[in-house]
């Protein structure tokens, strides 16, 4: 049964990173039609960087770390903060660059759980 689930997320994370692929193939052509790269299509491309990245993690060591969803988050903020422009209430750019302070500093406490961790184990 074990083996199983290995299998399923195996084939799940594999479609992952082909419908990734998928994406930066269509975004790179909407690019091309428009003629114009904006500062929100490269943080869309490091947001497929990062989701390709965490599945290639996952297929070298078999785990998925958690940090980099929080990356994927942080950048998801920031371009719907470029996307919004001057149009969005002053509270809301609160809320998510709130949301993004709030993102990198449970980032940086598992960087330094993990540094605490494999220190203690030398």
């Amino acid at each position: 049964m074990n083996k199983l689930f290995e299998y399923l997320e195996d084939v799940i994370l594999a479609s992952i990173a082909i419908m990734t692929l998928g994406a930066v193939g269509f975004e790179l052509a909407a690019i091309y039609d428009r003629g114009v790269i904006e500062l929100a299509d490269l943080l869309l491309m490091f947001i497929y960087a990062e989701v390709f990245g965490m599945v290639a993690i996952y297929f070298r060591s078999h785990v998925l770390p958690v940090i980099y969803p929080l990356f994927i988050g942080i950048t998801a903020l920031a371009r719907l903060i470029v996307l919004q422009g001057k149009e969005s209430e002053p509270e809301q750019l609160i809320f998510e660059a709130g949301a993004i302070l709030l993102l990198s500093v449970a980032a940086l406490m598992l960087r330094n759980v993990k540094v605490s961790l494999s220190n203690g184990k030398k």
